[in-house]
């Protein structure tokens, strides 16, 4: 049973937000109420005890190491996707 609610939050994040519900295919609505389940899921002592995906915690404590490849010439990156093709 859906009960309503009033919050009040700053504009500017209210747009934020509305743009990312919608790119999500999902209501505000739907939005805060995920991100309220996840907050109640489990006892959390504080908001910085809040769990936050592992990926973002990897990049945060460095643990992640992005490694680019040096750049092909145009002719080996033509045989390569020919070569990948067949």
């Amino acid at each position: 049973m859906d009960a309503k609610l009033t919050l009040s939050f700053d504009k500017d994040i209210v747009e934020r937000a509305k743009k990312y519900a919608a790119e999500q295919n999902i209501s505000l609505s739907r939005l805060i109420e995920h991100l309220l389940t996840q907050v109640t899921a489990k006892p959390y002592p504080s908001l910085e005890d809040f769990p936050i995906s592992d990926w973002v915690r990897m990049i945060s404590e460095g643990e992640i190491e992005y490694k680019k490849t040096p750049p092909s010439s145009r002719k080996s990156s033509k045989e390569d996707f020919f070569s990948n093709k067949k």
